[in-house]
């Protein structure tokens, strides 16, 4: 903790240090220069640039400037100085020189004139949709299909044209002449640089699979985490959300990964850091980008850690010559929906439920059910354990570049309340990117990212049966039973005699009496000096460190329970105290350089690397408690043995790189990088991880010039090797355990072996080959990219079983092979351009998985969560949910003799296929009638986003879904049939006579029904879904008569606006295990009653000065 706070106060001196910049005005000493000359002086060190038509300037007048310290419009001033009949005007960052109005005519100035003309590229073809715009105002029009135009428009004015791809263009009004305009392209966006693996690149000679999102157009979003930003925006990206707690439950998943014991989340890497701790408490605001390599060639400089996918995260720095100060915040409401609540039975239905039952058995019916309409409604706990929450982001923004100083500052606040009932998550950032340069050649960078969160939430995800989901449970109670008293008062529990099977706690006080608070305190921060020798030669070192300490307090007290049949009382009431501490260092070292050498391109880079992690954890627990009011350890009746976990790696690399284009048009790329990890056996310890890519721009053919659609087209291949270290780091070693050893009569306690290493054990290894194409067409108007990958991993890091005779059950090795194949389609396409714009994204990922092989011993690999299963089978798919058929019920007595049965079957009671044809209906997993019922992973990914702007209005649509997958809802409680729950209303139709079979979904209460409600076939369903994920309206306020502000905006966005799916419990993309944690590779796809994901209505503004 001392570290984190002395971490803290550096961050704040940094902080402090850097405000200082944004208290300097603008200087400018220039000597016998052209006014040009001036102009882009100015600009490259305010940021300012100046629009006007050269018949108005003269811009080779030769002039001097000495000024310090002075306002924009005394620099400006200072170079008209002289230029006669002008005047200018300031919008934003543009200074706007127009000719003066004339005293001599009254209204010349604003007498329009009809100007026509056309817009052609240098080629001279006509360019389609091309903006003319009036400068200063919001008259203009659009280019036909043939590049004319005309419009009215002020006599002695000046038009912009402008198109995407291109540079900008000014020209003079001018009544009766047909205006020629040439536009040249924008090389600077043609040649747009992106972030790599250890640099950046020319986006148009990535030779690699990886694609790039820009944070800015996702910022009003309103969510917590910035994962949930990109859902739907990236091809071959699958973006879902487990559970809706509070900094929870996102899971992103890159081309399908997948592991046998690891789990397959992406390498994320933070301004160069690879991060060894929880992504999710990085606030969104702080990032500029976000790329997200997919292929070999573009993540095997990351080696043993790059199998599942590698997400660059580059934060926010300050741009030359601009000085900004921006401010974002909304507020909201979240709600659950109504869709995706569980039908249960309200009070009236179930009395009536537990009234047939006893009917049913000739039974006398208890007094509580014999009047089933007396309870009306009843009573809706799962409701009661759901509110409406609030939810705020607040950021400040500053940056600014002064001389050789730069800096980027982002403070963010964030706070969301749970929709579930006394659930909160809190956030805190500061984040300071700063640089320094001594001069052309050395330069130095200092970032600073403390933070500070915590979150309080009682245990709401999860089964009943498996350690106690509050939410399962609440769902379950008797609905003719009330959480609160005539008074308004919520008593322990609510067991009621003749009605309630066993002690019912009361849910909704234990939700509000549990305490399980977390609070984290981080800093991430790293240093780089970088030394240019020669152009184009760069030596850079950096060290980078994360350091982070959590601590959680749980403490259930008298008051509450967690469990059917377990009463709240003292004895019961237990506390847990967790601490946990890492810190991890990287030291990073590279010399690259670049060459152009006539028609030949080179990049070179060679690099070494070191990185070292440790983390403790301990935790002490108690339970037996006398008064709840002393939340400690030391008062507990009962303690448990203390725990402690100490946890080290380290990782040494060496790394390089080679990019080669000839004419710019032929591109080949290779890398290699060479791990040495602490994680594997001295006899596999070291890995090399090489790829290779080849790319051509076809567009650049001579033979491609007479085809003017195509503006661009790409194609490129690539093949290489990665890999995964997801896995203990002790597992090679054989570990020691208390053991008791008899020695003739007597019994003797020491230490024994009690898990065998493996010397041999070595990385999972990914091989994958990537082909693809870019393709452009109308002047880049639509860009269609395309990639098929195939995947194969081997060397599976797996538990096998081997002899008994060792005196061990199994061993970690390397086993199995797995192919993972699959199709990206990404669509973008600029609708319509001028006064209303309408821009889409589209982007489709197919994708499949097969298992080639698993180890000598076994075919197949059974797993298990509470009592749902999913088998892994060599020839088939990786964890297919595994289990029995439901055919329906046996009908009568003739449907029951000629049907398999198992033992303990009746009519009326549940019927299963006979998947092996033995006659009998048997369970178990081997040989039995249990088989594949459905696939967690979907066919297809898709995401839709629109967007519309009209003059100052703007409107997002934000769609994202998925096809094929299943989804597996535990409902063993909801589907009793015994009474002892609450129930789903279908039951009402169930099996109750031969007269009376129902709709043949659900057997008789009246026998042995624990077959009927464990999990088979009937509680998979398609979790098939189209979200719409956000919809958000803007207005952005005219500000340029506004001094010092540039941009004030407002904004309402509803997030989770609807989803439309087939799946009956609101959340097809939900994801937990038994005991409601994230669930591990091989049972994905299940619905232990997961937290809800609420609707979330908010209202924003932002502002720029």
């Amino acid at each position: 903790m001392r570290s984190i706070n002395k971490a803290i106060l550096i961050a704040s001196t940094a902080f402090c240090l850097s405000l200082s910049v944004f208290s300097q005005d603008i200087s400018l000493k220039i000597s016998n220069v052209t006014v040009k000359e001036a102009m882009e002086q100015l600009k490259r060190t305010s940021g300012y640039s100046f629009v006007f038509s050269s018949l108005d300037v003269d811009t080779q007048k030769r002039i001097s400037v000495s000024i310090k310290d002075a306002t924009i419009e005394e620099v400006i001033n200072q170079i008209l100085m002289g230029q006669k009949g002008i005047d200018y005007e300031i919008q934003g960052k543009k200074i706007i020189i127009r000719k003066a109005p004339s005293t001599k005519v009254v209204n010349d100035s604003t007498r329009k004139v009809n100007v026509k003309g056309k817009v052609s590229d240098i080629k001279g073809e006509p360019i389609i949709g091309a903006t003319i715009k009036e400068i200063g105002t919001t008259n203009g029009t659009i280019t036909d299909f043939d590049g004319n135009f005309s419009f009215d428009a002020t006599e002695n004015g000046g038009l912009e044209i402008s198109y995407v791809g291109y540079k900008q263009e000014y020209v003079k009004v001018q009544a009766g002449k047909m205006l020629a305009v040439t536009m040249k392209e924008d090389t600077e966006t043609l040649d747009e640089v992106v972030v790599v693996a250890y640099g950046t690149q020319s986006k148009r000679n990535v030779t690699g699979s990886m694609e790039t999102v820009k944070m800015d157009k996702l910022a009003e979003l309103p969510v917590g985490q910035f994962s949930q930003k990109i859902q739907g925006q990236v091809s071959g990206v699958q973006v879902s959300q487990g559970s809706g707690r509070p900094g929870q439950g996102i899971n992103v998943r890159i081309r399908g990964a997948a592991s046998l014991s690891t789990t397959s989340t992406p390498l994320y890497v933070v301004d160069g850091f690879p991060i060894v701790g929880d992504i999710n408490n990085i606030n969104p605001n702080e990032i500029e980008s976000m790329t997200v390599l997919k292929d070999a060639a573009a993540t095997s400089l990351y080696g043993s850690r790059a199998a599942f996918g590698v997400v660059l995260i580059t934060t926010k720095r300050a741009k030359v010559g601009e000085t900004k100060l921006s401010a974002n915040a909304y507020m909201g409401v979240q709600q659950v929906p109504q869709k995706g609540r569980p039908e249960l039975m309200n009070g009236t239905e179930w009395a009536q439920f537990r009234k047939e039952h006893y009917e049913d058995l000739g039974l006398e019916v208890p007094d509580a059910f014999k009047n089933p309409s007396q309870y009306g409604e009843g009573y809706d706990w799962y409701d009661a354990m759901l509110r409406t929450a609030m939810i705020g982001d607040y950021n400040l923004s500053v940056s600014a570049s002064k001389g050789n100083f730069s800096t980027a500052i982002t403070l963010g606040y964030f706070r969301q309340e749970g929709v579930v009932i006394n659930s909160v998550y809190n956030r805190f950032s500061i984040r300071a990117n700063n640089e320094y340069k001594f001069n052309d050649k050395l330069k130095v960078s200092l970032n600073v990212a403390p933070s500070f969160s915590y979150d309080n939430a009682p245990p709401a995800d999860g089964s009943f049966g498996g350690g106690g989901g509050l939410l399962e449970n609440a769902k379950l109670t008797p609905p003719i039973l009330s959480w609160e008293d005539e008074n308004g008062n919520m008593p322990v529990a609510v067991t009621t005699p003749g009605i309630t099977s066993f002690d019912t706690p009361n849910w909704v006080r234990s939700a509000y009496d549990i305490t399980n608070k977390s609070t984290w305190n981080r800093l991430l921060t790293n240093g780089a000096l970088e030394y240019e020798p020669l152009q184009g030669l760069k030596l850079k070192t950096s060290i980078s460190i994360d350091l982070g300490n959590s601590n959680t307090h749980y403490f259930q007290p008298s008051t509450a329970g967690r469990a059917f049949n377990v009463a709240p009382s003292s004895i019961n009431a237990n506390l847990s105290d967790r601490t946990f501490r890492y810190w991890s260092w990287l030291s990073e070292n590279t010399i690259s350089y670049t060459k152009t050498i006539k028609d030949h391109s080179f990049d070179v880079m060679v690099g070494f690397t070191a990185q070292q992690y440790r983390s403790d954890y301990s935790e002490i627990s108690g339970y037996n408690f006398p008064d709840d009011r002393i939340q400690t350890i030391n008062q507990a009746l009962v303690k448990n043995n203390p725990t402690m976990d100490i946890q080290e790696w380290s990782m040494l690399s060496w790394l390089a790189r080679l990019n080669y284009d000839y004419r710019g048009r032929y591109l080949i790329g290779a890398s290699i990088r060479r791990d040495g990890s602490s994680r594997f056996g001295k006899n596999n310890r070291w890995g090399n991880f090489p790829s290779a890519s080849i790319g051509w721009i076809v567009s650049e053919e001579n033979f491609m010039q007479d085809i003017k659609p195509i503006s661009f087209l790409k194609v490129r291949a690539s093949y290489g090797l990665v890999g995964n270290n997801n896995i203990g780091n002790y597992t090679h070693y054989n570990t020691i355990g208390s053991s008791n050893t008899v020695f003739g009569d007597t019994s003797y306690s020491g230490t024994a072996i009690i898990n065998l290493g493996n010397d041999d054990l070595g990385w999972e290894k990914t091989k994958e080959l990537d082909l693809g194409f870019d393709l452009g067409l109308f002047n880049n108007r639509i860009t269609f990219t395309y990639d098929y990958y195939n995947k194969r991993t081997t060397s599976l890091l797996y538990e096998m079983p081997i002899a008994q005779e060792s005196g061990f059950s199994k061993i970690t090795g390397n086993v199995g092979e797995l192919k993972f194949w699959g199709h990206e389609f990404t669509l973008n396409t600029k609708n319509f351009v001028g006064d209303f714009k309408w821009d889409t994204n589209f982007n489709i990922t197919f994708s499949d998985n097969k298992v080639l092989s698993l180890s000598g011993n076994s075919d197949q690999i059974v797993a298990y969560t509470g009592s749902v299963s999913t088998i892994t089978k060599v020839g088939g798919r990786i964890a297919q949910f595994y289990g029995p058929i439901q055919l329906g019920v046996y009908m009568n007595q003739e449907d029951f003799d000629n049907s398999p049965k198992m033992v303990g079957s009746e009519v009326g009671t549940i019927k299963f296929k006979d998947i092996n044809g033995d006659g009998v209906i048997t369970l178990t997993d081997v040989d039995g009638d249990k088989t594949e019922i459905g696939n967690p992973f979907p066919k297809f990914v898709f995401g839709f986003t629109n967007s519309f702007s009209y003059k100052n209005f703007d409107l997002s649509i934000v769609t994202s879904g998925t096809y094929g997958n299943r989804v597996w809802a535990n409902e063993e409680g909801l589907t009793n049939l015994d009474g002892v729950f609450n129930v789903l209303k279908d039951i009402k139709d169930r099996w109750r006579s031969p007269e009376n079979p129902g709709s043949g979904k659900y057997g008789k209460s009246t026998s042995f029904t624990e077959r009927d409600r464990s999990n088979h076939s009937r509680s998979v369903y398609d979790g098939s879904h189209l979200t719409i994920n956000n919809v958000t309206l803007g207005y952005n306020f005219p500000c340029t008569k506004i001094k010092g502000i540039s941009n004030v905006r407002i904004y309402g966005s509803i997030q989770n606006l609807y989803t439309f799916t087939k799946y009956p419990y609101g959340n097809p993309e939900a994801g937990v295990d038994n005991n409601g944690n994230s669930p591990n590779a091989l049972i994905q796809g299940i619905d232990f009653s997961t937290y809800p994901i609420p609707r979330t209505f908010s209202l924003g503004v932002s502002l720029s000065l």
